[in-house]
């Protein structure tokens, strides 16, 4: 989640530099269970060193799209645009709309989306009323949702997109955590019109670090977009690795149920504290609870970071401990 940081509270996941200083009494090293990244990285070949030394081949680039297209069941790599994170596309998309116009987000969401959509000239409002979303010329559903992991049916979906055909505007929808989802991507749905889906790599395949996001719609749109990009969007490392990664569908699906088990082994553990799991994906679990932010403190002084919301003080989401980390998180969970 991107943010700042403002008295030493935390507004966004993953900063360690934020959590030593609200608990600096805090074990080390810390376990960041702030975020919704798997604990498990790609086994990549060696990077070629060349990847580093040259600038990207737009071969590769476009390999990379086609790659990605069958991956996430675009209709080509016509309508596949790949960029250093979905974070960069997000200003760039909503330039692509009639500025001046609303914006509406479906939240409790990820805030950057309305944050862009700010930067961009809208008029913004979020709103957990799915219908008002057919009112707004940019319409913003992050689904599977972060943080509370909710769905939204795809003959929703396709009918919002329908109406922001029809005026010229856009439907985004955020499949960030689609890779650990049952639901049905719309990737396949783009040609139509009026709908952008954007796809994460880092989080399901644990290589936040990387920096790669892909959007996909309608070619005219992803033409634009690449346009913004310029040349050389994406790094030689990040596109060896991930044109291996999405094409190795046997640990795509190993890691799928890998992910699965460890959920409902945090879960268990989470119950038997006596804490409620109130949602979330394979990659997180929400809890909505008045004890929140006590188990917020509770785990902080104890190194382990999660995601508490200043604005939503009885949300709480908590990631996936890696594999030398189970036995400090029970350990803490037993000491409620």
């Amino acid at each position: 989640m991107a943010g700042s940081e403002v008295g030493g509270s935390i507004e966004h996941g993953g900063s360690l530099a934020g959590a030593r200083a609200l608990f600096p009494h805090a074990p080390e090293p810390w376990i960041d269970l702030s975020t919704g990244i798997s604990p498990y990285s790609y086994p990549h070949s060696p990077v070629p060193g060349n990847a580093f030394a040259r600038l990207p081949e737009p071969a590769l680039a476009q390999e990379l799209k086609v790659i990605a297209a069958n991956a996430y069941g675009a209709p080509s790599a016509a309508h596949v645009a790949a960029g250093p994170g979905t974070q960069i596309l997000l200003p760039i998309i909503a330039s692509l709309v009639r500025s001046g116009g609303l914006a509406a987000v479906l939240s409790p969401t990820y805030a950057e989306h309305a944050r862009a959509a700010k930067m961009a000239g809208f008029d913004v409002t979020e709103t957990d009323d799915l219908d008002r979303l057919a009112s707004a010329d940019l319409a913003v559903i992050v689904n599977p949702n972060n943080p509370t992991g909710g769905i939204v049916p795809e003959s929703d979906l396709l009918a919002l997109a329908a109406a922001m055909r029809a005026k010229r505007g856009l439907l985004v929808a955020d499949e960030a955590f689609m890779d650990v989802s049952e639901a049905k991507s719309t990737a396949d749905m783009v040609d139509e019109g009026g709908l952008l889906v954007l796809r994460s790599f880092g989080k399901f395949y644990g290589m936040a670090g990387l920096r790669l996001g892909f959007a996909i719609s309608h070619p005219d749109i992803i033409a634009k977009i690449e346009n913004r990009l310029g040349p050389w969007a994406v790094s030689g490392p990040a596109l060896h690795v991930a044109g291996e990664a999405l094409a190795d569908i046997p640990w795509r699906q190993a890691m799928r149920a890998t992910l699965g088990e460890d959920a409902a082994r945090l879960d268990a553990l989470l119950t038997a504290a006596g804490i409620p799991v109130a949602g979330g994906t394979s990659l997180f679990r929400f809890i909505r609870d008045p004890r929140a932010q006590a188990l917020f403190r509770h785990l902080g002084e104890r190194g382990i970071l999660t995601r508490r919301f200043q604005e939503r003080p009885d949300d709480l989401r908590i990631g996936l401990p890696g594999e030398n980390d189970w036995s400090r998180v029970e350990a803490a969970l037993k000491a409620i």
